[in-house]
């Protein structure tokens, strides 16, 4: 059993967290489903589609809400904490802000444990799942979204088909044309014909009745002084395999960076994939493992400027914490860019950066919970935090907001 210290702090933490993180993901997927569902509406079983999309960029987001949630989780517990005079309460008995923030630690290197796990071997799996689903939507549902006497155009082949069934999947007079680039064309006409769907789950087959193939074996010469001769067939019944690829026989996965595991993105920093250099599969490994250890460096950076003597200034520091956190999610971001296009190593570009926050983390921690004074930092966001409420006030005072109230 966890000590009651430790219990209450958890769970004065905890509950914000969560409550950030779901609302965190909730708006990151509604405004994916928002053009997901633009881009599939219409389409044959787009709900499923979309909501299998959703469930692969689940460990996408939650890679980016997890140490938001956890920043804003303690910012807002140990906020609370301070206003209520809690942490003043605890140390009045001899429990100081480092014994209060035990369990906190713990719970960042947990976070940061899930963090590696999500970012190091979840992400890359669902993300290749999430492309699989895409390359299925952009390919058969074009079928599905025929129109009577309308050309369509999927892939290589233009087709057109009258009289269509969208309960049975079923048309007649159908012309469907191929062109093979050097080796040729193919035009196809049918009498009628059916998209079948395979219940093994491989991509559908398109079966034509009664119909005429004209072959030719390789493109004709506009100024050829001889025709092309093509080959001419027919057939009562065609199957031909049409639309998407099923996850089971789509490209392997591993085309780039961003779809290798951890211990494949070691790998192939000597063999980069077929679409990645050296450089990118380099920065990606990078900019995981620093997401992952700043996580670590949360609860050090948090604390301080949760907890205070003044509460005037407690909204102005939750503030400045989160610009600066925001602040250096950009430096990663930008860095590992930079290290992406081979322009300065990833040492430099990200792992300095988390180097510096450590340092200042680890400083205001041990200022705050090891001694009486406020630090440098505490004091000049106290005064900046004066100056823009007195700015406030004046502003409010010379429009007449603050004679109102």
């Amino acid at each position: 059993m966890l000590p009651i210290i430790d219990r209450h702090v958890l769970k004065q933490v905890s509950l914000p967290l969560a409550g950030a993180l779901v609302i965190g993901l909730l708006m990151l997927l509604a405004d994916r489903m928002v053009r997901l569902l633009d881009a599939t509406l219409g389409k044959k079983n787009s709900f499923t589609a979309v909501f299998e999309m959703l469930a692969y960029l689940v460990p996408h987001y939650l890679g980016t809400a997890l140490p938001a949630a956890l920043f804003l989780g303690l910012l807002l517990g140990f906020g609370k904490m301070s206003a209520n005079s809690e942490t003043d309460a605890f140390m009045a008995s001899g429990i100081g802000l480092n014994r209060m923030a035990r369990p906190v630690i713990v719970l960042g290197a947990l976070l940061a444990a899930l963090s590696l796990l999500i970012i190091g071997w979840v992400q890359p799996h669902a993300r290749y799942a999430y492309r699989s689903v895409v390359f299925d939507v952009q390919n058969i549902d074009v079928f599905y979204l025929a129109e009577e006497g309308v050309f369509m155009q999927a892939g290589e082949r233009t087709f057109i088909i009258d009289r269509l069934d969208r309960g049975k999947n079923a048309f007649e007079h159908a012309f469907i044309f191929q062109d093979k680039g050097a080796e040729g064309s193919e035009t196809v006409t049918a009498a009628r014909g059916a998209l079948l769907e395979n219940a093994a789950g491989q991509r559908p087959t398109l079966q034509l009745a009664d119909g005429h193939r004209l072959s030719f074996k390789e493109r004709p010469a506009v100024t050829s002084p001889t025709p092309a001769v093509g080959e001419t067939t027919e057939f009562a019944i065609a199957d031909t395999p049409l639309g998407r690829l099923s996850k089971d026989i789509f490209r392997p996965r591993g085309e780039d960076e961003r779809e290798l595991t951890l211990p494949e993105l070691f790998a192939a920093l000597d063999k980069p994939p077929p679409k990645a250099s050296r450089e990118e599969v380099s920065s990606e490994l990078h900019e995981r493992l620093v997401t992952a250890a700043s996580i670590l460096i949360l609860p050090f950076l948090a604390i301080p400027f949760a907890v205070g003597s003044r509460r005037s200034s407690r909204g102005f520091r939750t503030g400045v914490a989160l610009v600066l956190i925001v602040l250096y999610n950009e430096i990663i971001h930008k860095g590992a860019s930079a290290s992406n296009n081979g322009i300065v190593s990833p040492y430099v570009s990200m792992w300095l950066p988390w180097l510096l926050l450590t340092l200042f983390a680890g400083w205001r921690y041990a200022a705050t919970c090891f001694t009486l004074r406020n630090d440098v930092v505490s004091s000049f966001i106290d005064r900046a935090g004066d100056a823009v409420s007195g700015l406030r006030h004046a502003l409010l005072r010379r429009s007449g907001w603050s004679a109102a109230q």
